[in-house]
């Protein structure tokens, strides 16, 4: 028999069956069985014996550089008037984590010697390269002739869902503007279009939300492929 937990402060008018949880992120640590999986590690069919656990920063260093170590696709960013300075920041940021090497500021793009782009990238900016291209349709045909398959992040006719993306291989990922998206130009040269398939009656997501969820989903891909 299954039994449904809700997060703290929920009620269970929707959810029959289900009760308000107020047990603490903590103690879902402690009791909760299992230990990391790393590249490769077969999946059993079972959940790991033992307790989760926190890892210490030590044992974080080591996961990641495990994930680094199979990992070998080219992932760089375009940025198409992605105007305001946090959000560039916090895609800078999301980009260093998933190991993307190279970014193209387009068009009305903040840089990242803006003091509030600085900010929210906590330093992560010294990870990876970039550059001022006024132009979006002349970075993507330089991605393109770096050998990175172009695909633009867009609710556009004729997209991809994202699951479905030709992510494989050398990506460059495409963002654009808070309001407007990508311009009609940039998509025209853009060698895929994927959109975010989303369910709520929310219906868009914060440009720096989007880098990180494709971010995620390239690299998903290229570490499932290796299975």
């Amino acid at each position: 028999m299954y039994q449904c937990v809700l997060a703290s402060g929920w009620t269970n008018s929707r959810w029959p069956g289900c009760y308000a949880s107020r047990v603490t992120d903590a103690q879902r640590r402690e009791d909760a069985p299992g230990q990391p999986r790393e590249p490769g590690q077969p999946d059993e069919g079972a959940p790991p014996a033992g307790p989760y656990k926190q890892l210490r920063p030590t044992d974080v260093k080591r996961l990641n550089r495990s994930w680094r170590r199979a990992t070998g696709a080219r992932v760089a960013l375009l940025l198409d008037s992605v105007t305001q300075p946090f959000n560039v920041g916090m895609i800078v940021r999301s980009a260093a984590a998933f190991g993307a090497e190279h970014i193209w500021l387009c068009g009305n793009s903040a840089t990242l010697d803006h003091p509030s782009a600085a900010k929210t990238a906590l330093g992560t900016q010294r990870l990876l390269s970039w550059e001022r291209e006024p132009d979006p349709v002349a970075a993507a045909k330089a991605a393109g002739a770096a050998g990175l398959r172009v695909v633009a992040i867009e609710q556009a006719a004729g997209a991809y869902p994202l699951h479905e993306a030709p992510l494989h291989g050398d990506v460059c990922l495409v963002l654009g503007n808070e309001d407007h998206g990508c311009s009609p130009a940039l998509l025209a040269v853009a060698d895929a279009v994927a959109y975010i398939p989303l369910v709520g009656r929310v219906g868009s997501l914060n440009v720096s939300a989007a880098a990180a969820i494709a971010l995620a989903e390239a690299r998903r891909r290229e570490w499932s492929a290796g299975h």
